[in-house]
Formats: C-alpha cells, structure tokens, sequence
C-alpha cells in the first residue's frame, strides 16, 4: 500500500496504532541535511517565537464555565468544572500553565493528551497533561478508541512506577491538530520538516563561518613539493583560524603564500536566505511576521489590521476547537444541554481608546448599551442603579416610521379644534 493510499484510507474500520514519532517519513534529516524533530526545530528562533506566540495568547485568555439563562447566559463559579478551567486544573499547575503547555503540543506534535481524573460519581477532579510523543492511539477489540500511554520518569505522578498504562477514551482530553483522518493531528514540524531544516543548515553554516574569524577559506601555494600537506594545513589553522586568532599577523616562509578565496554569490546571500526561512516559518503558523519581530513590512496603518486578522484568522480556529474539545471530553450529554465553555477574546478585538469611546457612544445614544454595559467592558465598576447606571437611552430625535408626522398631526387638529 502506498504512502498517500494509506493516508487517504478509510477510517471507519482504523485498527492500526498510531505512533507518529517513528515514522521516517516524516522525521529524520532534511533535504538540507539537518535533523529536525520537535526539540530540534524549537533552537530556531522563528519557530520558538511563533510557538510562545500562540501558545501564551490561548493561555491567556479568560475562560468561563457558563450556563444557559432563558436567551442569555451566566457565569457559574459554584461549578466544580470552572475551577479547573479558570484558575488550576491541578495542585501542581495554573490554568495559564496547564494551557500553554497543552497548546505547545498542540503546535509541535500536532496533538495535545491530558489524564481526566473523575471521582465515583463521574465528575472530573483533576487535568494532567501527558507528552505526546509517549502517547499512541488505537482501538481494541470492540472497536473503541484506546490510548497507550508509556510513562518517563516524573511526568506525571498518577502513572509513577507503570510501564505502560491504557487509558478509555472518556479518561483521556484529546485535543488533535491538523489531520486526514479526523482522529488525530499531524505534526506541523514533521510536516514541514524541509523548511525547517533549510532555517537550521543557515544557522550551522553562520556559525561555522563566524567561528572561522567570518573569513572565507584560502590556499596556501608552496613552491616545492611538500610531504605533509596536512601537518602545514593543521599548523595554520591552530595559528590563525577562529575568532581568537583573528587580526594576528601571519609570517611565511619558504616562499609560501596565502591567496583568499571570495566569497561565491550563493554565500553572499545567507542573510536574505534566512530572512525568507523565518517568513516561511511565520507561514506555516500563520502568524503575521510583525508579532515575531519582523516589522520591514509593518506600518502604523496596516499594524493593527494585521493584528485583528491574527485574532480572527489564527486564534479563532484554535480557540473553537479548544472549546469543543473541552465541552466532548468534560461535560456530560446531560451537561452540555445546560452548560458550555467558552473562551473571551473580547479584549483581544479592542481598538485604540478613540475608537472605543467613539463605538460606546453609538450604542448608548442608540439604545443598546447603559453606562454599567459601558464601564464593564472597560473593567471599571458599576454605577448605582438608581443613579440611571441601568438606563437605556435614545436619541430623543429618533422616532418610529410609523410615528413620523405624529406630532404635527397633534399639532394640526389641537389649531383645528381652537379655531
């Protein structure tokens, strides 16, 4: 069976395992001869930004258990649930940590697994993350998802002296990336494992030709014949070669000389090279270049439409399959009728404070907005109702179409009736 045949199969029958790390397909050296896996790819700068990018703005976000209201809805802090979610999903970590550290699988393997901990009732006590690289998914018997999970070390102390430990599928948080098979995500590394490894293969040749003094390579020409090549070679370079040894004079003898070797074009392009790797690698996250400190292209028109489409394009994606993924694995069929979760990416969608005053200002003086609406969504605190805090107003020179002409009509008859 070929690769994209097996790929592309049908999954209403999966049986094999999953283990993404062992596939040579995906892994292994580059076509520029570096090796790339998930550790390695984080040395590069770009991916290590885009990464910490992502990954601390879902962190960041406020995330609430609600439930339904009639047509609204309402937080409920009282839920054993919004305690995980909002402030620690165990005793060992933040509701921050917890989820910048899932999203950094999310976006390095291409899954994130957590350890669901429930009590004899069923309800959930605790969330542990688990490495993705130790996790293979499959099903048994009977044709259910199963997850192997192989331990190391401290991980994890639930799974402390295991070797090997089975988890169903409602003990475990799945949260998969990018994938065909709409079970589990691929890698985004493994993915673009070329790209990456041509960012690598730049930073290996800049640092082999600055630690060479950022001197290209020379011939020495001897007049005679000589013995031992290497052993004059050898003695040069421990003379004269490295950043150390830069700037010394060199003393030649026997009529020997030194001619340097100019640099080729293709080398003199290193750094437009690993300029166009980062924006590659800002491509593949979809992140906008600005926010990992490329701001050749960033203006101060164009630099905060760049970072609402970050929010719209990049975040929204992530946080909606977060959001399903936690409401599938947490809440009960039951639940999900009378609860939900949800992330707030409100304050991410905020203009400047000219454009908010100006946008408060239409909804108060049209009616949809009361001065406490206002005040709440600046995070200040609210104005005593009986001071018109709740009021709604309108502009008192708009008037229903129906009602238009009702007042000189008024007028109109009231003159009528006087004359």
């Amino acid at each position: 069976m070929g690769i994209f045949s097996w790929l592309l199969r049908s999954r209403d029958k999966p049986t094999n395992s999953y283990h993404f790390s062992g596939w040579p397909f995906v892994f292994g050296k580059s076509a520029a001869g570096a090796k790339v896996n998930e550790f390695t790819a984080m040395q590069t700068t770009a991916v290590y930004a885009c990464v910490r990018i992502l990954a601390e703005s879902i962190a960041g976000l406020p995330l609430h258990l609600y439930e339904y209201r009639g047509n609204g809805k309402e937080r409920v802090p009282g839920h054993p649930l919004y305690f995980l979610l909002h402030d620690s999903p165990n005793p060992e970590m933040t509701s921050f940590i917890f989820r910048e550290t899932a999203m950094i699988h999310l976006l390095l393997w291409g899954n994130s697994y957590a350890q669901i901990l429930r009590d004899g009732r069923g309800r959930v006590m605790g969330l542990y993350p688990l490495l993705p690289n130790r996790m293979s998914v499959g099903r048994d018997e009977s044709g259910e998802i199963v997850y192997t999970y192989t331990p190391m070390s401290e991980s994890n102390p639930h799974l402390k002296g295991q070797r090997q430990i089975t988890l169903r599928r409602e003990d475990v948080l799945h949260i998969p990336g990018l994938g065909f098979d709409g079970l589990v995500g691929y890698s985004p590394i493994a993915m673009a494992k070329n790209a990456i490894g041509i960012a690598l293969a730049t930073e290996e040749y800049g640092a082999a030709f600055f630690k060479n003094g950022a001197r290209p390579g020379g011939v020495l020409e001897h007049p005679g014949v000589l013995k031992d090549p290497s052993k004059l070679r050898e003695s040069w370079h421990a003379v004269y070669g490295g950043t150390m040894n830069t700037g010394r004079i060199a003393v030649l003898e026997e009529g020997v000389k030194y001619q340097q070797i100019a640099i080729p074009p293709e080398e003199a392009q290193f750094l437009e090279t690993r300029k166009f790797q980062i924006d590659e690698i800002a491509r593949l996250y979809r992140v906008p270049p600005h926010m990992i400190g490329d701001l050749e292209k960033s203006s101060f028109n164009n630099i905060e439409q760049q970072s609402l489409e970050f929010v719209k394009y990049t975040l929204n994606p992530w946080v909606v399959r977060w959001e399903q993924s936690l409401q599938k694995a947490l809440l009960t069929d039951k639940e999900r009728k009378e609860y939900f979760i949800r992330f707030k990416v409100d304050g991410l969608l905020r203009g400047d404070y000219k454009s908010r005053m100006e946008g408060y200002a239409i909804g108060r003086q049209n009616g949809w907005l009361s001065a406490n609406d206002i005040r709440s969504l600046e995070d200040l605190n609210p104005i005593e109702g009986d001071e018109g805090g709740d009021l709604y107003l309108i502009n008192g020179s708009m008037t229903k179409l129906k009602d238009a002409g009702l007042f000189a009509n008024n007028w109109k008859e009231g003159n009528d009736g006087e004359t």
